[in-house]
């Protein structure tokens, strides 16, 4: 490949990257869903300098204490501010978030590519995922976080065990159609290889709903993290918002009507999980013509 081959590629994907943008731009619920991660995204790179107190500092707030001027959440059941491990624990959140994610969508997209372009890996792949993908998701999530015990790290792999079939599925459809296509025989015909067309063939036209099922997969992982962690099977060595709901329920929240423990940690799940939502759909809608005419 020559140095003018890269300035045209280079060139290419520039443009591309503009055609999209101006697309998605034109669609105000994906933008307000991209201003509302982009500010939690800043919140979590921010947040050892913004917190008012340490997040696992003691009775720096009187136990129970309702927002004040001070603490603006109030005070746990041990004077933990909750303002602080609020900000502090969107940095889990959005890392198992994303990791859990990322790592569910390489899983699905690798065998829903084998799948669905090798005909004679088909039957057993899908078998699998077809297993996979009945067995009930919330006992066998509980199952694995109790038998891995609680880690960061073992959440995230729970969540990518028990989440991958739907990317399988969904990309190996997507294979099914583009192999079938006239640029995939004709590079076929000149010699080319299975990885070679998958690469530079089938793959870039997978990528948009790649991108737009990794979005949604976000949204899943970060509620699966919370509802582990308010059952008890977070990790307790790291603050999210999960593992703030737990205590709360745990050490009297509930009981005593605390809901400055309760309610905002709920509220941050939502406005994140909506958010993801909204650039998910409006993803879907840039990249699928169908859709925007509706």
């Amino acid at each position: 490949m020559t140095v003018e081959d890269d300035i045209t590629n280079l060139q290419t994907l520039l443009n591309n990257l503009r055609t999209f943008w101006n697309r998605y731009k034109r669609n105000k619920k994906g933008i307000i869903g991209l201003i509302i991660v982009l500010i939690y995204i800043l919140i979590a790179l921010l947040s050892p300098w913004i917190v008012p107190y340490h997040p696992y500092e003691r009775n720096v707030a009187q136990p129970f204490a309702p927002p004040s001027r001070d603490h603006l959440l109030g005070g746990d059941d041990v004077g933990h501010d909750i303002f602080s491990q609020l900000i502090y624990g969107t940095r889990t959140s959005l890392f198992v978030g994303f990791v859990a994610a990322i790592s569910t969508t390489l899983i699905g997209v690798l065998i829903g590519t084998l799948a669905g372009y090798f005909k004679s890996l088909d039957p057993i792949l899908m078998t699998i995922t077809d297993i996979v993908l009945v067995l009930p998701s919330i006992p066998l999530m509980l199952v694995l976080a109790m038998y891995l015990g609680p880690s960061i790290w073992n959440i995230i792999a729970v969540i990518a065990i028990t989440n991958w079939t739907g990317v399988a599925r969904i990309v190996r459809s997507q294979i099914l159609t583009l192999k079938e296509r006239a640029y995939v025989d004709s590079a076929r015909a000149i010699g080319a290889g299975d990885a070679h067309i998958i690469i530079h063939h089938i793959f870039p036209n997978t990528l948009p709903l790649i991108l737009a099922t990794t979005i949604l997969r976000i949204v899943n992982a970060i509620l699966s993290e919370a509802g582990l962690s308010f059952l008890g099977l977070g990790d307790p060595l790291h603050i999210s918002w999960g593992m703030i709901l737990h205590y709360a329920q745990s050490c009297g929240g509930f009981s005593r009507g605390a809901w400055w423990w309760i309610v905002p940690p709920g509220f941050m799940i939502g406005l994140l999980a909506s958010s993801f939502t909204l650039i998910g759909y409006s993803l879907e809608e840039v990249f699928t013509p169908t859709l925007r005419r509706r």
